[in-house]
């Protein structure tokens, strides 16, 4: 039986390895904040939903449409998925405590461990599929009906009797029937197990009945040597029957193995979704397009792991991208352009997990891989200068990509002075642009923003963090020009509070001008 309930032919692997640069992602998108509201403190949920949001940085649109549908129905229906998940985790526990038999070197042993857990796993089998035949009717995703219809069919009455029938007859009550030819040195061949006979008689009959004519030999009470041999000869006859007793078991055991972990990410995404409720945040199902195209619409776009780390209502943005390949962002210091920067980046490894996204309506293009690039602080562990560390984080990144990649800038190459700074990002974003790729650049580099501007660029789209005539921030983020200044002056006053004596701005250049006037001296 197969689960199929995370890729519609093939399974759901939680230890496939991570892409390259798994590590930047989690840090520069914040994303152990998205998985602590999606797995809480549980580790396995937290493997399932770190996996399943690295591993789709390369998907397709079959597979987030078949998730879409899915999670639909897990939305609509919580408390049964909840109730599936916990029945996975009962069976899987229940196989720990029973599977003392497999991984020993006697077939009697694989046999009776194996017997144990499928006697446990069998009820919880049963227990599935009777509660799949009661909720089939509530769910319409392809992917659930046909996870039941498997259930409803291969796990049928008779098929169950069928199954407890052997296990009855395996735990050998009246002893081990076997057959075999002697061969070469009288030596047995041929072991095979049998079925014993039944005659129909009753055991009253049996008692009185005359037995048929045969050879038999009562083994002494202290012959160990005997024992040791009968055994041997037991183990061979029943081999064949352990070891397909055992694929049995583990066939059962890694159903739910898979039940669990498909289920896991749908219970993540359901603990989200709630997470996302208490704080009146909306959810949407994007629209994807094919990675040759370019899209990037939305409504209400907000950053979902700002909104749970604040733990209220944020800030949105509305765009309509089109088709652009490459954004610009510029504007005022803590205007919101690293939350909106982050927000996008979020939104496309969510919406290519399959999951709902954090906007009123979000559409965009598939991407062949997700990369940052975002400005480091201060480490004493670097062995060279920061530029130079940012040029070689490009070039990994480099290294990995792909036509049709998504990349994220957030105040790159601002290590070094505007003039440098300015000619490597627009060198290195006019590459990936000619290669195809699909740019956010989040930069203060006027002489890099402008020089774009002015060409201009192709299907380029200019936003700048909003500010109010008295400085106030929207966190809003409108089409326009890149400006000169980023308004640190609006900062600086609000740090240094430049109401107190002895201190003047000049507000016709947008710069402060401080005037220290010691108390010992009469100029300034």
């Amino acid at each position: 039986m197969k689960v199929h309930l995370m890729y519609e032919a093939r399974d759901f692997d939680i230890t496939a390895p991570q892409p390259l640069n798994a590590r930047d992602l989690t840090a520069d998108l914040e994303l152990d904040t998205l998985i602590q509201a999606m797995a809480g403190e549980d580790e396995f949920l937290q493997t399932v939903a770190r996996s399943a949001l690295l591993s789709a940085v390369k998907s397709d649109i079959e597979t987030i449409a078949h998730r879409q549908a899915i999670l639909r129905d897990s939305l609509e229906n919580t408390d049964v998925v909840r109730q599936l998940y916990q029945l996975s985790i009962d069976a899987l526990e229940l196989k720990k405590k029973g599977y003392w038999g497999v991984g020993l070197h006697y077939p009697l042993a694989i046999l009776h461990g194996s017997m144990e857990v499928i006697d446990v796993l069998v009820p919880k089998l049963k227990e599935l599929r009777q509660i799949a035949n009661e909720v089939a009717p509530q769910f319409a995703a392809p992917g659930w009906k046909t996870l039941f219809a498997t259930l409803d069919k291969e796990l049928s009455d008779d098929y169950i009797e069928e199954v407890q029938a052997h296990l009855k007859t395996l735990k050998f009550r009246h002893g081990i029937f076997v057959s075999a030819h002697l061969g070469q040195g009288n030596r047995g061949n041929d072991y095979i197990l049998r079925t014993p006979l039944d005659d129909g008689h009753n055991w009253f009959t049996r008692i009185i009945a005359k037995k048929p004519d045969s050879y038999s030999y009562t083994l002494p009470a202290r012959d160990e040597n005997g024992a040791r041999a009968l055994s041997e000869l037991a183990d061979r006859g029943i081999n064949l029957v352990a070891n397909a007793l055992a694929q049995s078991a583990e066939h059962i055991a890694s159903f739910f193995t898979l039940l669990r972990a498909e289920l896991a990410f749908y219970v993540c995404c359901i603990n989200l979704q709630e997470s996302l409720g208490k704080l009146d945040e909306p959810i949407a199902f994007p629209g994807v397009v094919k990675s040759s195209q370019r899209q990037q619409c939305f409504d209400g776009l907000y950053d979902v792991c700002l909104a749970l780390k604040m733990g209220k209502k944020i800030v949105d943005n509305t765009i309509d991208a089109q088709d652009s390949r490459l954004v610009i962002i510029t504007g005022a210091n803590q205007g919101g352009k690293s939350s909106f920067l982050r927000s996008i980046g979020v939104a496309q490894i969510m919406m290519q997990s399959g999951m709902f996204v954090g906007a009123k309506t979000f559409s965009a293009n598939l991407s062949e891989g997700l990369f940052t690039h975002y400005k480091r602080e201060e480490d004493i562990s670097m062995e060279s200068g920061k530029f130079d560390e940012e040029l070689k984080r490009m070039n990994a990144i480099i290294d990995q990509l792909s036509p049709d990649a998504l990349v994220l800038f957030n105040e790159s190459f601002s290590s070094t002075n505007e003039r440098e700074g300015s000619e490597v990002a627009q060198m290195i974003t006019d590459a990936l642009l000619e290669s195809g790729m699909k740019v956010f650049f989040v930069t203060h580099q006027y002489a890099f923003a402008h020089e774009l501007y002015s060409r201009p660029v192709e299907h380029a789209l200019y936003l700048r963090a909003e500010r109010l005539p008295d400085g106030t921030r929207t966190f809003k983020l409108k089409i326009g020009e890149p400006l000169q200044t980023s308004y640190g002056a609006d900062l600086y006053r609000e740090v240094f509070q430049l109401e107190t004596p002895g201190v003047t701005t000049s507000p016709d250049r947008q710069a402060t001008t401080l005037r220290i006037r010691p108390e010992s001296a009469g100029g300034d």
